[in-house]
């Protein structure tokens, strides 16, 4: 038995010698190179364009404070042969370009409201998907000054985008396919109730208004598609209204504030005399809904699964999660989950399940 396990180690030794050795040879660095270049570009899956189901990508689940991994705020809703994003925070199109999602097949971007962990990105899915070679300009729908935002994105791209038309050409990259288009959703700012969007393919998207005071008008967004449904509350208090839409939904992706580790992070920031970091964190659980809130919200609503998403802060290990849902269970004991980035929810068409996995 003794001999069995020195050859055993002596094998690992050689070939871990071998292996070093290897990897300083440039036909061997090629060989590995080529195979993992070969899996990278290879045709991007497709299993989350099919019309079998409506699907949820959390592309994106931080908020404005830093974390190592995870992107600011981003939910990517595919349906139809399409995928639609609700809100574009900084990093979410690396995620999905490392998931390698078809950016040809956008559908196009709703923004809730324009904090810039919410719009931070929208550049880059403008030019990333008309790189990709999705086929007319990017529609971008939002409440009132969408426009402007748009308008101030499309202006801080233009050189860059004369850059590639010049250097790739017209035919590759036509100019006008490379535009965006500010779509305003009027009508939940005006008053006017939850307001639709758009109806294709079978995907019907619904624009209603949120509580985020005094950030003033923001939005939340309901997809429907052959009979499954999923709820985006954008960022908000616990809001009635929100509640109302997002009834007999099968998902709630509703943001989720844990107040007291905010509180804690103040009372530390005032004894080391960050003074302006403790009045931002005195000032923001005024305009957010707690993990505990968002569970009675779903609740109230009664959707089959809560995701808690776009999280502040965002916890960076296991320890930190079960503090950060503190009173989640007593709540709600089952049916909601605290997202991270490649989260993904598949709702089968002609089915009431509700199927919880990752991408990655």
């Amino acid at each position: 038995m003794r001999r069995v396990i020195f050859w055993v180690i002596g094998v690992g030794l050689v070939a871990g010698a071998v292996g070093a050795v290897g990897v300083r040879v440039p036909a061997v660095q090629d060989f590995v190179m080529r195979r993992v270049i070969a899996r990278r570009m290879s045709a991007p899956p497709k299993q989350l364009f099919g019309d079998d189901a409506l699907r949820v990508l959390l592309c994106g689940t931080s908020s404005p404070l830093p974390h190592p991994t995870r992107a600011k705020t981003c939910v990517g809703v595919f349906a139809a042969g399409r995928f639609w994003v609700v809100d574009t925070g900084l990093g979410a199109w690396n995620r999905l370009a490392q998931w390698q999602v078809d950016g040809r097949n956008i559908g196009g971007i709703l923004l809730t409201h324009f904090h810039s962990d919410h719009i931070g990105e929208l550049g880059e899915f403008n030019l990333q998907t008309w790189a990709a070679g999705r086929t007319g300009p990017l529609r971008v729908f939002g409440p009132p000054g969408v426009e402007r935002v748009v308008a101030g994105f499309a202006e801080a791209y233009a050189p860059d985008s004369a850059y590639r038309i010049a250097h790739h050409g017209a035919a590759l990259l036509p100019p006008d396919v490379g535009r965006m288009e500010a779509r305003v959703i009027a009508g939940p700012a005006e008053a006017a109730g939850p307001t639709v969007v758009l109806q294709e393919g079978g995907l019907t998207v619904t624009a209603f208004a949120v509580n985020h005071e005094p950030v003033t008008p923001a939005y939340g967004y309901r997809f429907d598609y052959r009979g499954r449904s999923v709820v985006v509350s954008g960022d908000t208090v616990k809001d009635a209204a929100l509640i109302g839409v997002a009834k007999g939904a099968d998902v709630l992706v509703h943001e989720a504030q844990a107040n007291h580790l905010v509180a804690m992070m103040r009372e530390e920031a005032e004894k080391t005399g960050r003074t302006r970091i403790a009045k931002i964190l005195g000032d923001i659980p005024t305009y957010h809904t707690s993990p505990v809130q968002a569970a009675e919200a779903a609740n109230e609503a009664g959707v089959k699964l809560l995701v808690l998403s776009h999280l502040t802060p965002p916890p960076p290990v296991a320890l930190v999660e079960r503090a950060y849902v503190r009173g989640v269970d007593a709540v709600r004991p089952r049916g909601w989950v605290l997202a991270d980035d490649g989260l993904l929810v598949t709702l089968p068409v002609g089915s009431d399940a509700v199927d919880v996995g990752r991408i990655d």
